[in-house]
């Protein structure tokens, strides 16, 4: 029988700690070692998942092949890792919620009260071990998200308890991530807040067994030895996390610190390999000695919080270690693109990218972006509203269609180029209710897009619910922007070119998701060179 093991990892002190890379890099490492290896998010909130939330409460909302709306720290995972996730790979408290209370309705529980205590737990665990259990994993990485203290944590904490002890452990341990902060009025790195931190775990029956220790600076053998014996670890299981360069280097600094080992002695494994990272140090090499610099603009109306654009930006930095090309990202909010401005606050970049969204604010600002890269000639990528974008800026200003719009931001607009689904026409519900996940687009013979991805048909990840209005398909196409992908199910355009234009591509689904370190998205890639190419005009 597959004997699965789990790793638990959680985080003290203060949140954005980086669970999520620290996660990541030890499954990266544990997967160069030959281990089938896979990592799921916890979320404590109480949304049934981030679907509807606004990207600055919690950066860009990540989605998967199959369709779940989700956590970024799952692209982080998927970046890592080269290996796709699904719903199981990330849990809200909204869904435990929900699910318990459906079965109660059901009359599941045969007339028991329904308790936090073993209800909820138990569907806790229950989900834990979902990916486990399909014996596809030697390990399975549990990442919990908040911090320990939280009340919102708590059932979670308590479900890693249970599992501890059900499981033992050599098939379970907990790895708790923490902050060393550095004092610089008293000249020392302090490792009070770790104890605490520490102690209010074991208060709710969890003791960790190694410790990864966030700092600026270097941790002493004596700061290792004070907090082994004061959080009641050894030496060699606190494990320095120092501030790195780019995320793509902790994976080699964990190597360093040897967590892998440290992770795999207390789960009696032996490593199957010899790690060798050899593509990722390569993909590193790159990155860090670029033979060339671009400026791409990326047009937002998120863009205080980049994390809302997290899988892009990532995106860029594969293609351009691809391009062996240093991606310099001008952030442009579109509200501040006016018909009087936009030429001068876009002036001088390679490349423009109008990035997705929801809702009216800020489409303005886009449009004029989409209009300076095509009258320019500066390459440009539209992706999901970006797309939508194009396409009315195009229906406005080259076929005279004044007021094209989308019936999303104006229902009754008199020439909707973008419209909404038959499909989307009675929902009334907003969370789960879009096309998500993986459909197929079939790609015209010689279109850029063909080009790039050197295929016919690819699978890429939409979320999105108003589509390109076929019945204008034939004028736009007349005038030169032509429809290059096509969904072979629904016959919907999901990707527009102007062939005359040195590289202009908008497409309905968002490329970045599927954007890894060992596989950079070949739009990206091509987007990045035909930026390059641009820049040496």
């Amino acid at each position: 029988m597959h004997n699965t093991k789990y790793v638990f990892v959680t985080g003290g002190v203060t949140s954005s700690l980086g669970k999520g890379i620290i996660a990541a890099s030890l499954a990266k490492l544990l997967q160069e070692r030959g281990f089938s290896v896979t990592i799921q998010k916890l979320d404590p909130y109480i949304n049934i998942d981030p679907g509807t939330l606004n990207p600055y409460e919690h950066g860009e909302c990540y989605v998967t092949d199959d369709g779940a709306e989700t956590d970024l720290d799952l692209g982080h995972y998927e970046r890592f890792l080269n290996i796709p996730t699904s719903q199981a790979n990330n849990v809200t408290t909204g869904r435990i919620y929900q699910s318990v209370i459906d079965k109660e309705r059901r009359g599941d529980f045969l007339g028991k009260t329904v308790q936090v205590i073993p209800h909820i737990t138990d569907e806790i665990k229950y989900r834990i071990q979902l990916l486990g259990e399909t014996g596809e994993y030697d390990i399975v990485i549990t990442e919990i998200g908040g911090t320990v203290g939280d009340i919102e944590s708590l059932p979670y904490v308590e479900s890693v308890r249970q599992m501890l002890w059900e499981k033992g452990e050599e098939n379970a341990i907990v790895i708790h991530l923490t902050l060393v902060p550095y004092l610089a009025a008293a000249g020392e790195l302090k490792t009070k807040p770790t104890q605490h931190s520490v102690k209010s775990l074991m208060q709710s029956g969890v003791s960790p067994d190694i410790l990864v220790c966030r700092t600026e600076h270097e941790i002493s053998d004596d700061i290792k030895r004070k907090l082994a014996l004061f959080c009641n670890v050894k030496k060699e299981d606190v494990i320095q996390s120092i501030d790195a360069e780019t995320i793509y280097d902790v994976p080699n600094l964990m190597l360093q610190e040897g967590l892998d080992d440290v992770v795999l002695k207390k789960l009696h494994l032996k490593s199957k390999k010899k790690i060798a990272l050899k593509k990722w140090n390569e993909f590193l090499t790159k990155h860090k000695n670029p033979k060339s610099k671009v400026e791409i603009a990326l047009v937002g109306k998120y863009i205080e919080l980049q994390d809302s654009y997290k899988s892009i930006t990532e995106a860029f930095i594969h293609a351009g270690s691809s391009n062996e090309t240093k991606v310099k990202v001008r952030w442009i909010h579109s509200e501040s693109l006016t018909p009087d401005n936009y030429e001068e606050k876009l002036k001088g970049v390679n490349g423009v990218l109008v990035a997705p969204g929801f809702g009216d604010r800020g489409i303005d600002g886009k449009i004029k972006a989409v209009q300076y890269s095509r009258e320019n000639n500066i390459p440009f990528l539209g992706i999901c509203l970006g797309m939508q974008m194009a396409v009315i800026e195009f229906s406005r200003n080259v076929l005279g269609l004044v007021d094209a719009f989308s019936s999303e931001m104006k229902p009754n607009c008199k020439n909707p180029v973008i419209n909404l689904m038959e499909s989307q026409e009675d929902v009334t519900q907003k969370g789960g209710t879009m096309r998500l996940g993986a459909w197929k687009c079939n790609l015209l013979e010689g279109s850029k897009a063909q080009k790039a991805y050197k295929a016919d048909s690819i699978f890429e990840r939409h979320r999105h619910r108003y589509e390109f209005n076929n019945e204008y398909k034939d004028q736009i196409e007349l005038k030169g922007m032509k429809a290059t992908g096509f969904n072979p199910r629904t016959g919907l355009v999901e990707i527009v070119e102007i062939p005359s234009h040195p590289w202009f591509v908008g497409v309905q689904y968002h490329p970045e998701y599927k954007s890894t370190v060992l596989k950079p998205h070949p739009l990206f890639v091509d987007f990045i060179k035909a930026a390059l190419k641009q820049s040496k005009k």
